[in-house]
């Protein structure tokens, strides 16, 4: 960063080490997260806060090249670690490098864009009525379990009841984790 941050008291005295502190903080977010533009702390002493009397305000915006931001308020109500100045600001600058994270994997295009969850058709239901079968769009077979069914609907379930689902590798391949039928009693082919 080429100019210092800029950083704000209120309610509260400046001292020579919270100023260092800051920007050492700032300086290890550019080095692991890229080029920080400019950078405003604002400080706020604990004065008479409604609902939060005793405890410090740490606001951190930080301007990212291309006019991208990252702005952070971290005052937890009824969090008395934040009584700590030194916690209050290590709080902070944490969950700006945790944007700052996600800035730069959205920049990468590292983050996992966010569809639909994925529709499938009850294939077969075993006679136990314990699980059952999916069938994906592609046609493979997802295992699903009665108690992986939402809202306790396993037995709404049919052959050829459209459900979403939620699906991880198990021990034996996919198996939903978590199955919801389609409106409210599930569309069937």
């Amino acid at each position: 960063m080429q100019t210092p941050p800029e950083i704000e008291f209120q309610d509260m005295s400046a001292t020579a080490q919270i100023e260092q502190d800051i920007a050492t903080h700032v300086a290890q977010l550019e080095k692991h997260w890229g080029r920080i533009t400019a950078c405003r702390v604002v400080l706020k002493g604990p004065g008479q806060h409604h609902r939060k009397s005793g405890l410090y305000e740490v606001r951190i915006r930080l301007a990212l090249p291309d006019g991208r931001e990252v702005n952070v308020g971290r005052t937890p109500p009824q969090d008395e670690r934040h009584s700590d100045l030194a916690f209050a600001i290590n709080d902070a600058f944490k969950h700006a490098r945790r944007q700052l994270q996600d800035q730069v994997r959205r920049a990468q295009s590292q983050v996992k864009q966010h569809r639909g969850q994925p529709i499938a058709t009850v294939a077969r239901l075993d006679p136990s009525d314990e699980f059952g079968f999916l069938e994906t769009g592609d046609g493979q077979e997802i295992y699903f379990h009665r108690n992986s069914v939402l809202d306790q609907a396993f037995s709404r379930l049919a052959v050829g009841t459209r459900v979403t689902y939620a699906a991880e590798p198990g021990d034996k391949g996919m198996q939903a984790t978590t199955v919801r039928l389609l409106g409210k009693h599930g569309l069937r082919l």
